[in-house]
């Protein structure tokens, strides 16, 4: 997991890292098995103190009655204090570079996958059949998802595929951009019960209908890095990646049983909005990396950003 920890939020940062390794019982045995944690900041804004992982875990830890990151304010933490944006891309890239498996799946910490998907998958690429026999390079895009405020995450498709019904959960960002986020043949995706062994639903291309595409995916660390000057607060961060999977010609192999689910809250267009970010964003995107990008990987006809 990559953190952007600038200033004085490096230590609130660190005793919410101790709280989740030190004070969570059996969860807290499994981070310490399963995860690790890479802190980045700007070099314009560096800690006063910074300890060495080793030195950190070696310091006794007090468990307080309140974690850590649940009494913290979003108002008094030092990114909002001095209007610092999120260099999403950068955390991304991070924890990409630390993963220490040979696929990878970047994905974002509001974002939960569905349940049991990560052995399905393995399980899938050792079948080694169908759509998996070609050799042209290839990522394997989750369907993404939000439920309403007060709704549960599902576990598995089942559960989601009845919730779509009852509109209790909605394509990600449906209310936003929703061709951002739409998978080919998603009413075929949506259509099709859950089965006990992951497939490929269908093979597509960031092209046509889908050519502002900005899927999530597993991968491995071949593909395209992340455009490090992108932001969140931008919006489209995932543009530039996507251009080049477009130019190179990957192939898109849409998961049958897995997806993504957003943290509950459907998101709607006013609450997303930031004028002034955007603006920096596609003044960045058309006027420098969009001539960058072309000068490096070429031009591909139906490939855009």
């Amino acid at each position: 997991m990559s953190l952007f920890a600038p200033g004085t939020d490096f230590k609130s940062t660190v005793d919410s890292i101790r709280y989740l390794r030190d004070c969570t019982g059996e969860d807290g045995e499994l981070i310490k098995q399963f995860m690790t944690f890479h802190i980045f900041f700007h070099e314009d804004h560096i800690p006063v103190s910074i300890l060495r992982a080793d030195e950190v875990l070696k310091e006794s830890f007090k468990c307080p009655e309140i974690p850590p990151y649940a009494s913290a304010k979003e108002e008094n933490m030092f990114k909002n204090l001095k209007h610092l944006t999120y260099p999403i891309n950068v955390g991304r890239n991070v924890a990409r570079d630390a993963a220490i498996t040979h696929f990878v799946f970047p994905s974002d910490i509001e974002l939960y996958p569905s349940l049991n998907c990560v052995p399905m998958f393995l399980e899938m690429i050792a079948r080694n059949e169908g759509p998996l026999l070609n050799k042209k390079p290839r990522v394997f895009p989750l369907p993404v998802f939000e439920v309403k405020e007060t709704a549960r995450v599902p576990d598995n498709k089942t559960e989601l595929l009845q919730m779509l019904r009852t509109e209790d959960a909605i394509l990600f960002h449906k209310n936003i951009c929703a061709n951002c986020h739409s998978v080919p043949e998603r009413s075929k995706w949506e259509k099709t019960p859950q089965k006990e062994r992951m497939e490929i639903s269908v093979v597509g291309k960031r092209e046509g209908s889908f050519q502002h595409w900005e899927p999530i995916f597993i991968g491995t660390n071949r593909e395209p890095y992340y455009e490090e000057r992108l932001t969140w607060e931008g919006k489209r961060d995932k543009m530039t990646q996507g251009y080049q999977l477009c130019v190179k010609d990957y192939e898109f192999h849409v998961l049958s049983d897995a997806f993504l689910v957003h943290r509950p809250g459907i998101k709607l267009m006013a609450a997303a909005r930031r004028p002034e970010h955007e603006q920096t964003t596609n003044s960045l995107i058309d006027k420098k990396i969009s001539r960058e990008l072309r000068i490096l990987f070429g031009y591909k006809k139906g490939c855009v950003i």
